[in-house]
């Protein structure tokens, strides 16, 4: 392993864990004047969320499963009961901050899933095991003293442990809702791809690894095509040459919007604001989340802190597209921002697991 692919896949997952801290205390706002009035300054650091959400419909989603409350469900309370315990209550009142309680550099509970699924890759010779991450995942989040700070869990996490509250083996409990095709399934795949690549395994293998991985929690079609063009697009960053060839890789990504489309997007006047927001959703749903993160990285590769701020001030989805779009730009740059990365609050423990992935 050459000192430029180290110093990569390094930097890439540190930003995964800084993309994801830096737009936490604005996720899920969809009007960016909430933002600005929120964060008149911007988004420049770590922050805490606002108590008041004003964009937040936690309190209509279900505590029981995936997707929405249903009138007159009588099924098994999971937030409280079985994960999230001690959370419950912010899940039943009206503009409660899905982050509520977290602390400046605090990360979310899809990057705390990327971190358990370092710590099960953590020895030298040690591969992929879908048991081992799916054993490390249930515990993470059953644990009777948080094992994470986060007060929500996505439509997939509910759905999954719905499934497992019913009796199914763990690997049959992956759910289907309206937003299984999401960006936020995407946030455990680059620790997966560089550990298994660093010690050997071929790029083809190692796409089906991460496809039958992403199945376990995210089953649909699409997503998993996305997954297979995330993961070649990580693998040709990680190894390249020459960075002659970073802008046409990332344009060749792109699975929803035409690379025709995608450059005229870049080369266009319009703000970030109006490309993510207008023509693109600020959504989860990835058929637009991933062209997002594929237009901010083209635009914004040679300033990749720039790059992240604008994404966390673009509001929606921007943690998980936050986390998606760090790996890029740590893969591009080689670096990331060490200030920023030394206040996460888990920062030793991110430290610990990416070393022994990566050295």
């Amino acid at each position: 392993m050459t000192d430029n692919v180290s110093s990569r896949a390094i930097a890439a997952l540190r930003n995964l864990f800084i993309g994801d801290a830096l737009a936490m205390p604005v996720h899920w706002f969809y009007s960016v004047h909430d933002i600005d009035r929120a964060f008149p300054e911007g988004i420049n650091t770590f922050e805490a969320p606002p108590d008041f959400h004003p964009s937040s419909i936690m309190s209509m989603h279900s505590t029981s499963g995936g997707g929405r409350k249903r009138a007159g469900s009588q099924q098994l309370e999971l937030v409280g009961g079985v994960i999230l315990k001690g959370k419950q209550s912010y899940w039943n009142r009206p503009n409660v901050h899905y982050h509520q309680g977290m602390s400046p550099g605090d990360n979310t509970l899809n990057a705390h899933c990327a971190l358990t699924l370092m710590h099960t890759l953590a020895e030298p010779d040690q591969h992929y095991d879908s048991d081992a991450f799916l054993q490390a995942y249930i515990q993470l989040m059953t644990a009777e003293i948080p094992a994470h700070p986060d007060t929500y869990a996505e439509s997939y996490h509910r759905g999954f442990f719905a499934n497992l509250e019913k009796g199914l083996p763990p690997k049959q409990c992956g759910a289907v809702t309206h937003d299984t095709p999401s960006i936020g399934g995407l946030i455990t795949i680059a620790p997966l791809v560089i550990s298994e690549r660093l010690k050997g395994t071929s790029l083809a293998d190692t796409r089906k690894l991460c496809r039958q991985h992403l199945a376990l929690t995210h089953p649909d079609r699409f997503l998993a095509d996305v997954c297979d063009a995330y993961v070649e697009l990580i693998d040709g960053l990680l190894f390249r040459d020459s960075d002659d060839l970073v802008e046409e890789s990332l344009l060749k990504a792109t699975r929803s919007l035409s690379k025709r489309d995608l450059t005229k997007l870049v080369e266009s006047q319009y703000t970030e604001r109006e490309v993510v927001g207008r023509v693109l959703s600020t959504a989860c749903y990835i058929t637009d989340a991933w062209p997002a993160v594929l237009y901010l990285a083209c635009k914004y590769h040679k300033t990749p802190l720039k790059a992240l701020q604008i994404n966390a001030e673009i509001g929606g989805d921007n943690v998980h597209r936050g986390a998606v779009l760090g790996v890029l730009l740590g893969l591009i740059n080689g670096e990331a921002d060490e200030s920023l990365f030394a206040r996460l609050t888990e920062h030793a423990s991110i430290n610990r697991a990416i070393e022994q992935l990566v050295l």
